[in-house]
């Protein structure tokens, strides 16, 4: 069949990469992709277009997809699917992995999902939801510890502060919900209770009854070495988690997972497509809801289909009909990891432009390689690829075991120029 991919980041080149593999595609359009998403024309005999049609336009997507008469529609990244990208293809009878706008709610509000949550009895933070500085700060004055304040909204990732004091919490507040440093997406904030632990993601594809998970992993949020510094839309991943046994997946499922599908179904929102949890493995109170995202992560999943033996199109397929496939997904044996190598300046204001040098041939698009090199903010001018966002490049190497992936994956990484980049030495150590 010919699928539509919707996205143009390193998350998206995964998806291209591991879509392209499967002998049920024919050929990938992607809206509007990147250089590195056309470059793998040159592995998979050019069965890979890149249309310049913005993942925010929701009009020329669907008419893209109804020109092109796809046989399914694969959303990538978040804004479209809370614009409704999904409620439009299922209109018009067009397969598509990824929720409905009503069920992408759990990412498009945090206070909706704290609500479901809390209905459902499923483990987070206690909170609260604000519109008010002034509440809001009184709040924080009456919570016995450290809190963390949340935008509502979308911030791609960058719209949570976790703060190390009530005077600093209250800033937080008042940047957000009183400057509105997020727009809109500020006009409502969560603030909950600080919880202690490590965190892990796990990914599920749903088709709004049951629910397959994918293996954990590990984000590494902050910019700098040692989780310091301010947020990020992630500098790095790692597959799987050491703290994640079968038995706590387990329980995952059991005290999360399963419960909000049900809750999601319940509320008139069944989610089809890729829930994401992001969670906290507290010592005292077992895995807990940090929040919950309706799409794959990113940079988690370059690190995750990484080592996905299975062919994803009928799993991906199954969701968007309702009708998972039995089973479950298999993995390849070893451990991978990603690299993120962020342009100068971010996660504030970044200088687009810089030439690219030193992808070394190693990390060459070919899916039996130990490494690749997944674009995410990167462009072509004058035939010179070049920066052209904040996160530029996704380094990610399978290797046996931890050592080994972080061996590969930094080789490469080392090898990759441009001015002023940026990256963490420390992806995977916390391991």
């Amino acid at each position: 069949m010919k699928i539509l991919l919707v996205g143009s980041g390193g998350r998206e080149h995964a998806l291209a990469w591991k879509l392209l593999q499967s002998p049920l595609c024919d050929r990938l359009i992607v809206a509007p992709g990147n250089p590195g998403i056309a470059d793998l024309g040159k592995a998979y005999q050019s069965r890979v277009a890149c249309v310049g049609v913005n993942s925010d336009d929701v009009e020329g997507l669907l008419a893209l997809a109804v020109r092109e008469a796809v046989g399914l529609v694969v959303c990538g990244p978040e804004a479209p699917l809370v614009a409704g990208l999904g409620d439009a293809c299922v209109a018009r009878g067009i397969p598509f992995f990824g929720p409905s706008r009503a069920a992408a709610e759990v990412e498009g509000s945090k206070a909706f999902a704290k609500q479901l949550m809390a209905k459902a009895a499923i483990p987070t933070a206690a909170y609260g939801n604000f519109t008010d500085v002034e509440a809001a700060c009184a709040f924080i004055d009456r919570q016995p510890g450290n809190v963390v304040v949340k935008a509502d909204g979308l911030c791609a990732g960058k719209g949570v502060e976790v703060t190390d004091s009530h005077d600093e919490a209250k800033a937080a507040v008042r940047r957000i919900l009183g400057d509105r440093i997020f727009g809109t997406a500020g006009a409502q904030i969560v603030i909950e209770e600080r919880l202690m632990g490590r965190e892990t993601s796990m990914l599920a594809i749903c088709d709004g009854d049951r629910f397959v998970l994918l293996d954990s992993s590990e984000d590494h949020k902050a910019i700098f070495d040692g989780d310091r510094g301010p947020n990020t839309g992630g500098m790095g991943a790692y597959c799987p988690s050491p703290l994640v046994s079968h038995e706590l997946t387990a329980k995952i499922s059991e005290t999360i997972f399963t419960p909000m599908v049900r809750a999601l179904k319940d509320a008139g929102r069944p989610f089809r497509g890729l829930l994401y949890g992001g969670l906290i493995l507290t010592p005292d109170r077992g895995p807990m809801v940090i929040e919950w995202n309706c799409r794959f992560g990113d940079p988690e999943t370059q690190a995750v289909l990484s080592r996905l033996r299975d062919d994803l199109v009928p799993w991906f397929l199954g969701a968007a009909n309702g009708r998972l496939p039995e089973g479950v997904l298999h993995f390849n044996p070893g451990t991978s990891v990603c690299v993120v190598l962020a342009a100068g300046g971010y996660p504030g204001k970044v200088h687009s432009g810089q030439p690219i040098t030193g992808i070394p041939s190693v990390a060459a698009q070919d899916p039996n390689t130990s490494v690749v090199v997944f674009h995410a903010g990167t462009s072509i001018q004058n035939n010179q690829l070049v920066t052209a966002g904040g996160r530029v490049l996704g380094v990610t190497a399978v290797g046996t075991d931890l050592a080994d992936a972080r061996a590969r994956a930094y080789a490469a990484a080392d090898a990759i120029l441009f001015e002023g980049k940026q990256m963490r030495r420390d992806i995977g150590l916390r391991a």
